[in-house]
């Protein structure tokens, strides 16, 4: 098969730009090295929707922040996703954060972002925040600015693209691109996949995907951010995103609520060779718990139930790269996004699908093009009589599976049978919160993994934590004759 627009890479650029190819007549696929969506660095980012007031006004970042934090609200209410437009703070602690403030004000009012306006009293940013440090003097209060949950966006958009026709291959590594007669080879891990145009959204390994076909016009660079984060026993501290004045290495260390009620504070910034190291240190992590005190005073660290890094994918130069290949126009570049590139997203999508019919693909709607997809409904959000009727209809929804989050049997079933459903303990986790409270799985883990290996036919000791080579068990402690 000759696919029309094949999409390297299913992040929450890669997943949403095969949304937007699954609205036309056309054979797309998908190409993922890794095990599920959101593998890499889509599953660990600060999950802010930001205003735009941060972008230099005429670029890519200003252009697309500013579209995607608006398309928010419509790409939420179509894929289901969990979204809350709640409002961010730069906290300034100097004259000198005035004047930052100030700037940002003034670049933001140039990027038409809404809602913007300077708070410059201590005062006046406490009736929004009271728990604020009391060193800050002032803020920029962005009333635009939101959370969601990023490996939400990705899997419902693959989901979306996959209902709506999409192939996606997991576990399909790229290692050899050729073009001849109009059709790209792509060489992966499993096979040859055939295509007439290429999107090339590969993330952290989109400088060595570009080079394939002798693009070597851009580099990437990683850029590690080390997290933590709290339980909801501290999810209530600010109902804000609370930022300091931004750095040249990026925004520094926030302190957030997350959609599901618990309390993010972080990243760091620090370059890295390895793209693949997602350790962390605990000089990183003393920096990030330094740097939430000096923003909110009375954050408990000893609620503290998980830490992670993620990789930003930093470019060469100061913008997005999204345009045709200098080396082939059918081949599309979304490399370098970095934030905000979460909230640029959608607009991105949008974009490049007119780049690909600005280099002649045909892009006929369809008709049956369904845009809506429905999440697993949560069992711990329901009222008691909504919960005695789904256990009426479905018994598995009477088997608490996760105690911490009160994950039920039918909704990890629900991720697995899904299109671009769950094929691991991680895809699981991320899909339906098992494994995400105080206890980091160690009471569901191995309900978990005997669920997979019933729903996928495959022996336990096959099911992975996160994809080939990393299988959780070796096999039976006892035989049993």
């Amino acid at each position: 098969m000759v696919y029309d627009a094949a999409v390297i890479g299913a992040g929450v650029i890669g997943a949403l730009t095969a949304r937007e190819l699954s609205r036309y007549d056309l054979k797309i696929c998908i190409i993922e090295k890794g095990a599920d969506a959101a593998c890499g660095a889509s599953k660990a980012n600060s999950a802010i929707v930001h205003a735009g007031y941060d972008p230099v006004p005429g670029t890519l970042k200003a252009r697309f922040n500013v579209r995607g934090n608006r398309l928010f609200e419509s790409i939420s209410k179509e894929l289901d996703l969990p979204f809350k437009r709640i409002g961010s703070l730069v906290l300034a602690f100097d004259e000198a954060g005035m004047d930052t403030v100030r700037e940002l004000y003034e670049r933001g009012m140039r990027n038409q972002v809404p809602g913007l306006r300077i708070l410059d009293s201590s005062e006046k940013v406490r009736e929004i925040e009271p728990n604020i440090a009391q060193e800050a003097v002032g803020a920029l209060h962005a009333a635009s600015a939101g959370i969601t949950c990023p490996y939400e966006l990705a899997y419902a958009a693959a989901e979306n693209a996959v209902s709506n026709g999409t192939e996606l291959m997991l576990e399909s590594e790229v290692i050899g691109i050729s073009f001849s007669n109009g059709i790209f080879g792509i060489e992966t891990s499993r096979g040859t996949v055939y295509s007439r145009y290429v999107v090339n959204a590969a993330g952290l390994f989109s400088d060595a995907v570009a080079a394939m076909i002798g693009d070597r016009s851009f580099r990437i660079t990683p850029r590690k951010g080390e997290y933590m984060l709290l339980d909801k026993s501290q999810g209530n501290l600010v109902s804000s995103v609370i930022f300091r004045t931004p750095t040249d290495k990026g925004k520094g260390i926030l302190v957030a609520p997350t959609v599901d009620g618990n309390l993010l504070i972080g990243p760091t910034a620090e370059d890295a060779d390895d793209r693949e190291d997602l350790s962390t240190t605990f000089r990183g992590l003393q920096e990030v718990a330094e740097g939430a005190l000096k923003l909110v005073s009375g954050i408990d660290l000893r609620q503290v139930i998980t830490s992670f890094a993620g990789l930003r994918a930093v470019p060469s130069g100061p913008d997005f790269i999204v345009s045709p290949s200098p080396a082939n126009s059918r081949f599309i570049n979304a490399a370098g996004i970095e934030s905000p590139g979460l909230t640029a997203a959608p607009a991105i999508a949008e974009y490049i699908v007119g780049l690909l019919g600005g280099s002649g693909l045909e892009l006929k709607p369809r008709k049956d093009f369904d845009p809506s997809r429905r999440a697993i409904a949560r069992f711990s959000e329901a009222s008691d009589g909504q919960k005695m009727e789904l256990i009426r209809k479905d018994r598995a929804y009477g088997r608490i599976v996760c105690r911490c989050e009160m994950v039920t049997e039918a909704e990890i079933t629900e991720a697995i049978r899904r299109p671009a459903g769950a094929r691991n303990v991680d895809a699981v986790k991320r899909r339906t919160r098992a494994g995400m409270g105080r206890c980091q799985g160690g009471f569901c883990t191995p309900g978990i993994v005997e669920i997979l290996s019933r729903e996928l036919g495959i022996p336990m000791e096959k099911v992975t934590k996160k994809g080939t080579g990393s299988e959780l068990l070796t096999g039976k402690t006892k035989e049993v004759h």
